[in-house]
């Protein structure tokens, strides 16, 4: 992997990190607020867990798991 490319996953992971933390907040707000609607969050922690999954696998691909 060349620099650049390393440059650009690094990016990537945090723009993701920070999707993540957004979604975050965003569920927390709309489970405090009563009546909201149940089907919107749903959607946004499946979102969130893509997301995750999406970051799971940028850190193994930019720091491998290396046994000694």
């Amino acid at each position: 992997m060349t620099s650049d490319e390393e440059r650009e996953l690094r990016l990537l992971l945090e723009r993701l990190r920070q999707e993540h933390r957004d979604l975050d907040a965003a569920i927390d707000a709309l489970t405090a607020v009563t009546g909201s609607d149940i089907l919107q969050i749903q959607r946004l922690k499946k979102r969130k867990l893509q997301l995750k999954d999406r970051i799971s696998h940028l850190e193994d691909e930019l720091f491998p798991d290396i046994i000694a």
